[in-house]
């Protein structure tokens, strides 16, 4: 087996979707720097989702339009977009 190509810890690591506020715990090797509590009274290393299948339109059926970046206003920036052009 190579050295040092697979991750080192496997452990139960809290993701938690901002989005619609929905959180849930399994297993992972994911790298995080924060820290929550869970039901349990325990802590777990804690990783942020954009989406998760509460709050992608493909699963819940309805479009939940989240902007968390300023994706919008980057593109309309970007291609100069103005409400007052002129002729």
């Amino acid at each position: 087996m190579k050295k040092d190509i697979h991750p080192s810890q496997y452990r139960y690591v809290v993701f938690q979707d901002v989005s619609c506020d929905y959180s849930f715990l399994t297993r992972s090797t994911i790298e995080t720097k924060e820290k929550t509590k869970w039901t349990d009274g325990k802590e777990y290393p804690l990783y942020k989702l954009d989406i998760s299948h509460k709050s992608h339109p493909y699963f819940t059926g309805k479009q939940n339009l989240v902007d968390t970046s300023g994706r919008v206003e980057k593109y309309m920036k970007k291609y100069k977009f103005q409400s007052d052009k002129k002729d």
